[in-house]
């Protein structure tokens, strides 16, 4: 295998045995890199249909969920994989020999899913593992970097899209962006200068997909408000949900309710507590636990079953297995998967309902609250008194802290860094980054926690808003001259995306750690810290005085 899209990689080069640090076995690597390598394929078809005139929908979310599904830690099933390569490999040869231009029309036969039920799945593995489709078959290495930092934006793309599209909003111009992208990376003569324009359109169209997920999630939820969230337990079975699609947590508390069964957030579920319209569920408790990481021991203490509702899935121990249950795009063979929900229904969650009830309550890991809900709206009404502190000079610098957790000892960095910020600061923050220090007790400023939450990764764009809000209000030409430092923690590619939206939108002399991407090759990386004043971290003390000079 070959794979470098994490912050995990091997060596800060890639991880190339037979077992990736996330878990990931050399199997399922290459079965992703083929099924990535036919999307390209349906990309470059798509693009010439397009010019004919036909888009289709249905090939452009395919793409997206297959993106989705190749994140970390999302899906480490073989049987997925296959079946999914069965019908990539379908969906393009619809596009390259179905489509015939007629009288400027096209002439389209429908893929028909009982074409591509039966899988080879032999011939398939087989394909994989040729390797076909890994970057390491690019030679020059600036182009292989940039081509992997266009990719894994996607990828960060792709989960927002997905997520917003399970809500029921979509978008034809971004679901266009990604055909077309994936159809630039299968050009084998495609320039540098091309790529790094395409880095930069990448940054564009991921601040557009988190606008989009933005509004599907606040239209139909409610804007996040500020919000106390318990942490303990009661006595009553559970079922914990993890992830970030707050589609999946709607069917959930719908089909609990009256169960005598609580639900409890995990990781980056955590922030659907903002949202007004989840108030309303008193078997929606608290949450449960800390970041993604922790997963395998707080869900043994957890003792009832457990929901994947997207990617941060740590292989399940054998102790466990049994309880975890996977649905969208997730997957673990041996755990048992949801269905997409049909049009207009619910998924069906009765499976999980049913082993709850038999279940002993969880066991408690500890009993406090966390405050959050500081997204756009919300901070946008505090304006006044924000303005207020930044003027009098209660507030000095704010500092946005976030991003993704992991497992590396050297990510006490950001909590050190929070601990060792001045009383005078305010940490902006977003993503499982959080959980380092989001039950400090820091304190407030004039009654402004000094830890704003503005909820998942992709609320990052939150952050933005609102720093370009106070641009807005101070009459600042240049973003930068804001006090505002960046010191972001990046761990997989939705994080990669939420940088390449932050470098597009201006923001520039962002701090990325715990360590520089490694498919980024000297000379790109380079370029970025030129152009864009990117830097590593160095220690929590020499960061905290260098941003609270501006540096």
């Amino acid at each position: 295998m070959f794979c470098n899209q994490c912050q995990e990689t091997m060596k800060n080069t890639a991880c190339n045995l037979a077992k990736g640090v996330c878990g990931k076995p050399a199997e399922i690597a290459n079965l992703q890199d083929l099924v990535l390598h036919v999307c390209k394929g349906i990309g470059f078809w798509a693009e010439k249909a397009r010019a004919l005139g036909y888009y289709s929908e249905e090939d452009a979310f395919f793409v997206t969920r297959m993106l989705f599904a190749t994140i970390t830690n999302a899906n480490f099933s073989s049987p997925d994989f296959e079946r999914w390569i069965a019908e990539a490999l379908f969906r393009r040869d619809v596009l390259r020999t179905k489509y015939t231009a007629r009288g400027g029309k096209i002439d389209f036969t429908p893929p028909d899913a009982a074409t591509w039920g039966a899988v080879d799945a032999e011939a398939i593995r087989a394909a994989a593992a040729l390797g076909k489709g890994a970057l390491t078959e690019i030679a020059d290495e600036d182009i292989r970097s940039l081509k992997a930092l266009v990719l894994y934006g996607l990828k960060g793309m792709a989960a927002y899209v997905e997520h917003a599209y399970a809500i029921g909003l979509s978008s034809q111009p971004v679901f266009e962006f990604i055909l077309s992208t994936m159809a630039k990376l299968a050009d084998d003569g495609i320039s540098k200068d091309a790529l790094i324009q395409l880095v930069l359109d990448t940054g564009k169209a991921g601040v557009d997909a988190m606008a989009l997920l933005d509004k599907a999630n606040s239209g139909t939820y409610g804007s996040p408000r500020i919000t106390k969230v318990r942490t303990g337990v009661r006595n009553r079975p559970g079922i914990l949900i993890s992830g970030h699609d707050l589609r999946d947590l709607h069917d959930l508390l719908e089909q609990t309710k009256g169960t005598g069964i609580d639900v409890y957030t995990h990781g980056e579920m955590l922030p659907a507590h903002y949202y007004p319209f989840f108030e309303k569920y008193d078997n929606l408790y608290g949450n449960y636990g800390n970041a993604w990481w922790k997963q395998d021991a707080e869900i043994e203490k957890f003792h009832g079953p457990a929901l994947f509702t997207s990617n941060c899935l740590v292989p399940p121990k054998e102790s466990y297995k049994s309880r975890v249950f996977t649905t969208g795009v997730v997957g673990f063979e041996g755990c048992t998967h949801i269905p997409d929900r049909q049009p207009g229904g619910m998924k069906d969650f009765s499976a999980i309902i049913e082993m709850a009830k038999t279940c002993p309550p969880p066991e408690p890991l500890e009993d406090g609250e966390i405050i959050g809900g500081f997204a756009h709206d919300q901070v946008f009404a505090l304006a006044d008194t924000v303005v207020d502190a930044v003027k009098s000079g209660a507030i000095k610098r704010f500092v946005v802290m976030a991003g993704c957790d992991g497992r590396q000892p050297k990510r006490s960095y950001y909590t050190e860094v929070a601990e060792k910020l001045p009383d005078n600061t305010v940490i902006l923050t977003a993503g499982c980054a959080k959980y380092r220090y989001n039950k400090l007790n820091l304190g407030d400023i004039g009654g402004i926690p000094r830890v704003l939450d503005a909820g998942q990764c992709n609320d990052s764009y939150s952050l933005a808003l609102v720093a370009l809000k106070l641009k807005e209000i101070f009459g600042l030409d240049d973003v930068n001259k804001l006090p505002i430092s960046f010191d972001i923690a990046w761990y997989e590619q939705k994080a990669v995306l939420v940088l390449l939206a932050l470098l597009y939108l201006g923001f520039k002399n962002i701090r990325l750690g715990p360590s520089l991407p490694g498919f980024l090759s000297p000379r790109i990386g380079a370029l970025l810290v030129e152009n864009f004043g990117i830097k590593g971290i160095a220690t929590a003390d020499e960061d905290v005085a260098a941003m609270m000079e501006g540096a």
